[in-house]
């Protein structure tokens, strides 16, 4: 009898559970495809979101995450929503190296000699060839007021050499403990 436990729930819960579907759904199409190819699916299901993203009507789009919704019904939705959690966890732990890596990068566009000297001073190990590199493409791209390209790259170079140092206190420590 596989059929009885949805003839025993309520018309109300299989309705709200289908919503929830269409809601995990939802957060699906609404990551980068890096991201969207780490999460365990189907290849219709992948499609189907990579899909959505096209889409630019409103009401195409409502029809399309239907049918998210249901494929969705078919899939081990467990492990999609662990590996978005995994996903949202991820984007916390990394959230204080983006806000710094922003402010330093605010600070040495604008306070270019005084603010490099003071990040040299706080962090001796950075490359400080490649970091001058970053900020002169940057401060360049700003005065001619192009695109943001090596804006971004200075920013992610900036929360990569966050990340790595953190990560190698984090090393160091539980070393120290295992000694």
């Amino acid at each position: 009898m596989t059929g009885y436990n949805d003839l025993s729930k309520s018309k109300t819960q299989l309705k709200k559970e289908m919503h929830e579907l269409q809601q995990l759904g939802q957060q699906l199409t609404e990551l980068s495809k890096a991201r969207l190819a780490e999460v365990p699916m189907s290849n219709t299901l992948r499609e189907a979101i990579m899909t959505c993203a096209r889409i630019k009507s409103n009401e195409a789009r409502r029809r399309q995450m239907q049918y998210i919704g249901k494929l969705m019904r078919s899939v081990d939705h467990e492990a999609i929503s662990a590996a978005l959690e995994r996903f949202k966890e991820l984007d916390r732990r990394h959230l204080p190296f983006d806000t710094m890596a922003e402010d330093w990068r605010n600070r040495l566009l604008k306070e270019s000699t005084d603010a490099q000297g003071d990040f040299f001073n706080q962090y001796p190990e950075v490359n400080h060839q490649q970091l001058r590199q970053l900020v002169r493409n940057a401060s360049r791209e700003m005065k001619n007021s192009l695109p943001p390209s090596n804006q971004r790259k200075l920013f992610r170079y900036l929360r990569d050499f966050f990340s790595r140092k953190a990560q190698d206190k984090s090393g160091q420590g539980q070393r120290d403990n295992r000694d």
